[in-house]
């Protein structure tokens, strides 16, 4: 099998670093730098672990895309950090210590050459599936705490596997159709898509999605099981024949609109337009700009996280 190409939800590796690592670690100049330093640590276990001989770290060019607001205005409403006005862009509330530091981060990556990718108008949830769901040559492994990623997992053409954060790196489990499957109790001949369909019906409270009301998470896998998709399940409400209870029928009934609306907002994007910031997601094995990285790694007190990373690199082959 070809080593594996590693796609990293940026946003989501640097939220999680810059609460998991403490606010007391700083540049020289006192400027926090937590999460810059635990985002490469981080890369560098990767690298060391998964071995790819490409990555690219997915941005968020848009946190909260207006096509999925006008399907669903619920839709990140409550990560706004204060009401705007018509036209101005939302604003994601996020820490102030931390936006600087992502500045940090991407100016590091650039310096060494390693490729970021993003969309406009499209979440990195979208930059991810878009790249996942196009690869057709190396194995995948998509890395991030978002469990919506999970609808990506698949065997063919190529594996595409996500390795899921959510109890952090150390923790971390790759999930492919075997272990969606078996953790979610949906079909595993469609695990990846029965997972999205999952994650419609029972909502999700920290994206604003509300789901159908009382179907949670052990009844949508049920009903998935008995039905065996969304459409399957959809088809056996509307049928007064069926043997589905007729109080689950009229819940189902009822949100018929807001599954409409809600399934492509739930759903990743696969075709994204995705730009890069180099011309290759080669993995380099050295730092294309050494003398660029050297000063921003001195700048940002950083330079043991720079050599971690350069050591893993050093063990990949040439």
């Amino acid at each position: 099998m070809n080593p594996p190409i590693l796609l990293l939800d940026g946003a989501s590796m640097w939220f999680r670093s810059f609460f998991g690592v403490p606010s007391s670690i700083k540049a020289p100049d006192g400027r926090p730098v937590n999460a810059v330093r635990g985002f490469l640590d981080a890369v560098a276990t990767l690298v060391a672990r998964e071995r790819p001989t490409r990555l690219v770290v997915c941005r968020d060019d848009d946190w909260r895309p207006q096509w999925r607001v006008d399907l669903i205005p619920s839709y990140k409403a409550h990560r706004v950090a204060q009401p705007e006005p018509d036209g101005v862009p939302d604003i994601e509330e996020v820490p102030d210590d931390l936006t600087p530091q992502v500045d940090m981060i991407l100016e590091l990556l650039d310096a060494f050459g390693i490729a970021t990718a993003g969309a406009p108008g499209f979440e990195a949830d979208d930059v991810l599936g878009t790249l996942a769901t196009r690869e057709q040559r190396d194995p995948v492994v998509v890395v991030s705490g978002d469990r919506d990623l999970l609808q990506l997992v698949r065997d063919e053409p190529v594996e595409v596997r996500v390795l899921y954060l959510g109890r952090g790196l150390a923790k971390a489990t790759k999930f492919g159709p075997a272990e969606v499957a078996e953790q979610y109790a949906v079909p595993l001949d469609r695990a990846g898509a029965a997972y999205a369909e999952l994650a419609l019906l029972r909502g999700d409270p920290s994206d604003g999605l509300p789901g159908v009301a009382g179907i949670g998470e052990k009844t949508a896998a049920t009903l998935l099981a008995q039905h065996g998709s969304l459409a399957g399940i959809q088809a056996a409400a509307a049928d007064p024949k069926s043997t589905m209870p007729k109080a689950q029928r009229t819940k189902l009934l009822g949100a018929a609109d807001y599954l409409a609306a809600a399934e492509p907002v739930v759903r990743v994007a696969t075709d994204a337009p995705v730009t890069f910031s180099t011309p290759s997601d080669v993995l380099p094995l050295s730092a294309g700009d050494p003398a660029r990285v050297a000063k921003l790694a001195g700048s940002y007190g950083v330079s043991s996280s720079i050599s971690r990373l350069q050591a893993a690199l050093d063990q990949l082959p040439g």
